[in-house]
């Protein structure tokens, strides 16, 4: 007899649904499976035959031949196993055919019969609502993050015989109820803007950077508070939307990092990679591809602390990425692009010591510097809006008795400027104004007479290159809508300007 059941997988960060067909037939006892299998998927014979075994379900002994379709695709992971299961169960005339239509299953199975949550459920669900299918049934543990996919059905299975029951209409399952309500987030950090003691320009520069998404470099001596002021970013930055949550909650089901009690990616993420990490755990990639630190970084910061350690042909992978926004790694069974809108937040000292140009400390010679500021390259340094340079505190900043800002004060000015930057953009369908693409720069940031001559009278002066002077106006429009300014002004295009051209010792020079 012949059946077939629909299950799904993965390509990426994106679902494609997979038809896990079954035929049992006389002949020599055999249970064979085809469909470009990876290891794991050949293993799932031995699991789903005990598993149905200690769940009730007895077979003669006959010609088995499981095919999972389309076959030009490669099938990877532990979800096909409870498809397999129903597949055969329907086959051997446990479960009546017509009862599967329409119904999506996924789920890995213990030999107990016992169903084990999966990764990436929330992408195919979501792909298998857009091919029109409404029931999912799927393990326990994944129900809250699949239930925020709208108009589905989804079921939470703990055992195999629990979802056999409920195809049979013996017991009932209840769908889970569907989390689209926004629950708020709670603004309680441990850090706070107000811990951090002087730097204004420091300050000033970072919520310039959060509000309009724009890459920002702290250069500095060590204990001046470049680390300590990147890790209060996250308290100074707007919630994240319900689309935004939904596409980064996709790149976290696919990694295997989600919580499964929460279910929905509620915060944006704060990435903070060692120097020591590889090309691979930074970027993504693998024999199966998953998502690196950037993409784990989508709609949020990744923070590179000592970024001059890291490997300088890690630090240029980065370049692409930052100018498009995805990713793409090619592997011989395709191509799998993933998503990476993120704020670079790099911290770096001025030298092997740390301590340039204050040469009563410093003591490196110039070829030493040369050499250590070499590993950043200069397209690299281009991609990057702000450049900050970090002073030393005096005693008098450090233990002085000045209140400083907190968060929730600086987090107001930046939603404010969000929102109108927002207005502005959402025509382009975007969201920031360090992702204004060059064809509209023009249009989005216009300049009157005296603005378009001090940026003709900057770009001749300072020789900066046709991406640097786009970032210089993309900064500026930044800074007047902080001042709920319309229009760019000569005092925010030379603002934007002193961020990006900080003293920045390159090739026995300044610039």
């Amino acid at each position: 007899m012949y059946s077939k059941v629909l299950s799904g997988t993965l390509h990426g960060v994106e679902g494609r649904l997979i038809t896990v067909e079954a035929d049992v037939n006389e002949g020599l006892p055999v249970f064979n499976m085809v469909g470009f299998l990876s290891s794991e998927v050949r293993e799932a014979s031995d699991r789903v035959r005990t598993a149905l075994k200690n769940s009730g379900y007895l077979f003669p002994p006959k010609r088995i031949t499981v095919n999972l379709s389309p076959a030009d695709v490669r099938k990877e992971g532990s979800a096909f196993d409870l498809p397999i299961s129903i597949a055969l169960l329907a086959a051997y005339g446990y479960i009546p055919v017509e009862e599967l239509k329409d119904i999506l299953f996924i789920g890995e199975l213990s030999l107990n019969g016992d169903i084990r949550g999966v990764r990436g459920i929330l992408p195919i669900v979501d792909f298998a609502r857009k091919q029109g299918i409404r029931t999912v049934i799927l393990p326990y543990g994944n129900r809250k993050e699949a239930s925020f996919i709208p108009d589905m059905e989804i079921f939470g299975a703990k055992s195999l015989k629990q979802v056999v029951d409920h195809l049979l209409q013996n017991d009932h399952m209840v769908s889970e109820t569907v989390h689209r309500k926004r629950e708020s987030v709670s603004d309680s950090f441990c850090d706070d803007f107000a811990d951090v003691k002087g730097q204004k320009t420091l300050k000033r520069a970072t919520e310039i950077a959060v509000t309009g998404m724009h890459n920002i470099l702290y250069i500095g001596p060590p204990g001046a508070g470049k680390s300590m002021m990147a890790k209060r970013i996250p308290t100074i930055m707007p919630e994240l939307s319900y689309e935004e949550s939904i596409e980064l909650t996709k790149i976290y089901s696919v990694g295997g990092l989600l919580d499964p009690e929460e279910g929905l990616v509620r915060q944006r993420p704060f990435r903070m990679p060692h120097h020591s990490i590889t090309a691979q755990a930074l970027i993504g990639g693998g024999k199966n591809p998953r998502p690196g630190e950037i993409s784990m970084a989508h709609h949020g910061v990744l923070f590179l602390d000592e970024f001059l350690e890291f490997q300088k042909n890690i630090m240029e992978m980065l370049r692409q990425p930052l100018e498009d926004g995805k990713v793409t790694i090619s592997r011989l069974q395709g191509s799998y692009t993933f998503p990476c809108e993120f704020m670079l937040v790099a911290a770096m000292n001025p030298c092997p010591c740390g301590f340039y140009p204050d040469l009563a400390k410093c003591h490196c010679t110039k070829s030493q510097i040369d050499r250590y500021l070499k590993k950043i390259s200069q397209p690299m340094l281009d991609r990057i809006d702000m450049n900050i340079s970090v002073k030393k505190l005096d005693y008098e900043e450090l233990y002085g008795n000045q209140k400083e800002e907190c968060s929730g004060m600086i987090k107001q000015r930046v939603m404010k400027a969000q929102k109108i930057q927002k207005r502005r953009l959402k025509p382009y369908g975007i969201l920031f104004n360090s992702q204004i693409p060059s064809r509209l720069l023009d249009e989005v940031c216009k300049l009157g007479e005296k603005e378009q001559k001090l940026r003709q009278e900057i770009f001749l002066q300072y020789g900066l290159s046709a991406r640097g002077a786009a970032k210089v106006l993309k900064v500026a429009r930044t800074i007047a809508d902080l001042e709920h300014s319309e229009a760019v002004e000569c005092d925010h295009i030379w603002e934007a300007l002193s961020y990006r051209m900080t003293n920045f010792y390159q090739g026995g020079g300044t610039k």
